[in-house]
């Protein structure tokens, strides 16, 4: 697996092509939702986006009217940041300057986001115990490789704050 290191000013790391592929499939669908798939009755839409006055709709809307274009823009930009230092197709090396691993660092923490949404991971959720019961109940499934991918991520953003942090 991958791990961020600070090498001349940038944070380093070098991907297999299995890695590349995850992490180009994860940063298209995030974009995918906040184009083509936005709608904010998805609860996805509502964790990347929350209420800024839950008790306040008409605050929520005005707020919301004024800061959410930008906010989908950094979004995009941050996920399209990813796709852009990864390499196209094969494994290998992905070198970040301080700007673009800050958008690494929120793009991921979006990707997480969502894909704890869709996988109801709650604050109080043993990651592991989820991962060990979905291998026991069937280990080809959609859960186990969805659980193992959102481990990864977080994996990765832990790597890359630490790497930054040092």
């Amino acid at each position: 697996m991958s791990m961020f290191r600070r090498q001349s000013g940038c944070y380093v790391a070098t991907f297999a092509v299995d890695e590349v592929r995850v992490l180009r499939k994860v940063a298209t669908e995030v974009v995918g939702l906040l184009t083509d798939g936005f709608d904010h009755t998805d609860p996805v839409v509502g964790r990347l986006f929350p209420d800024a006055y839950p008790d306040d709709p008409a605050g929520t809307a005005e707020f919301r009217r004024y800061t959410e274009g930008d906010l989908k823009t950094a979004k995009i930009d941050q996920a399209g940041a990813v796709l852009a230092a990864l390499p196209e197709s094969a494994g290998g090396e992905v070198r970040l300057d301080a700007e673009a691993a800050e958008a690494w660092l929120r793009a991921l923490n979006d990707a997480r986001l969502a894909m704890g949404v869709r996988l109801e991971i709650k604050d109080g959720t043993d990651l592991g115990e989820e991962l060990d019961d979905a291998v026991a109940d069937d280990p080809t499934s959609s859960r186990v490789f969805q659980l193992s991918v959102y481990a990864y991520l977080g994996y990765l953003q832990e790597s890359l704050l630490n790497a930054m942090i040092d």
